[in-house]
């Protein structure tokens, strides 16, 4: 039965975890300092105090605990673990690339490896280059791999769920600035949604802005400053870059004509080449020349002051609804 609760975004989290931990007796969940210290985050608070042994430390070893993740899914269980920052994920991606994502193509359907990833990126005050990197692009160009990113309550605990029920290896990316800032009403006890589905948060006439993850609260402050200067920009939160949703984001840009791209990741390379390209090739009609706001490429500076000046605003991404709608774009 469904109910209402005012929760923070990473007690909508542990919300989710708990559902999943008392429903399906196959899941665990561990990784580094998740039992009894409850997560370098908080996010896993209590739950080892009400699951047991089903919740657990490992040792700081992310090949270790993505490693061990594949063989227990092979064997069974759905287990969720913790990378602390995305950027470790990276000294244990033969796990996720060679291993996870093959378990079903290597052995003819007779395996899967139904394990989530659970991990946050992005930038915050005082975090250097190696705390910083949004990497979801990385993750997102391996087949296999299904790729989400919750930013809002509700999603942070619909989507975990999600990916948890799924039969294939998902990556959850967080973002660390949410977890604490603020509560909101989340429906708990809901259907278990399918995966895919991006969700328009902002309609307009004027502009189609798509983003994903944490970004997408800048580019809602930007159509609130555009709108006092009579335009009227739609915001879609992409939610999954793998599978895209690209139904709805070519569905609002065929309406504007108009689009804009803002994501805190590197441009070059970004998720945000591949959805220019996908409404390249569907041959939209477009009154003004694609816009990508994303970071330069530059590594993330440590200053918070610096690393403002780098990573996109609300006011970036504004200026850049601003020359598209107004027709000052350069195509050089």
């Amino acid at each position: 039965m469904s109910e209402i609760k005012k929760l923070s975004y990473a007690e909508s989290v542990n919300a989710a975890l708990a559902r999943a931990l008392s429903e399906r007796s196959e899941v665990l969940v561990f990784g580094e300092d998740v039992g009894k210290p409850g997560g370098v985050f908080g996010v896993t608070k209590g739950l080892h105090r009400q699951f047991g042994d089903r919740v657990f430390d490992t040792p700081i070893s992310e090949a270790a605990i993505l490693g061990g993740a594949v063989g227990a899914a092979m064997f069974g269980a759905r287990p969720v673990v913790e990378i602390m920052w995305a950027d470790f994920s990276l000294v244990a991606l033969d796990q996720l690339v060679n291993q996870a994502t093959n378990v079903r193509y290597l052995s003819r359907g007779a395996l899967s490896a139904p394990m989530t990833v659970r991990t946050q990126q992005g930038n915050a005050p005082g975090a250097c280059a190696q705390h910083s990197q949004s990497l979801e692009a990385i993750f997102a160009h391996v087949p296999g791999l299904q790729v989400c990113m919750p930013a809002t309550h509700q999603d942070a605990y619909d989507l975990l769920l999600t990916s948890i029920w799924s039969d294939d290896p998902t990556i959850v990316i967080e973002n660390r600035t949410l977890y604490h800032a603020g509560k909101a009403e989340v429906v708990l006890g809901g259907p278990v949604e399918p995966v895919n589905g991006a969700r328009i948060r902002r309609q307009g006439a004027d502009v189609t802005v798509v983003t994903w993850g944490a970004m997408q609260f800048k580019a809602l402050d930007a159509a609130l400053v555009l709108e006092r200067e009579g335009i009227d920009a739609e915001v879609i939160d992409m939610r999954w870059i793998r599978p895209l949703d690209h139904d709805t984001m070519l569905s609002s840009v065929e309406r504007t004509g108009r689009v804009v791209i803002a994501h805190e990741a590197h441009t070059v390379g970004g998720v945000g080449a591949e959805i220019a390209a996908r409404i390249a090739e569907h041959g939209i009609t477009l009154r003004a020349p694609i816009s990508r706001v994303g970071t330069p490429d530059v590594r993330i500076p440590a200053a918070p002051h610096l690393a403002a000046a780098v990573i996109p605003s609300a006011e970036s991404i504004a200026d850049a609804v601003r020359r598209v709608v107004h027709g000052t774009l350069s195509l050089a």
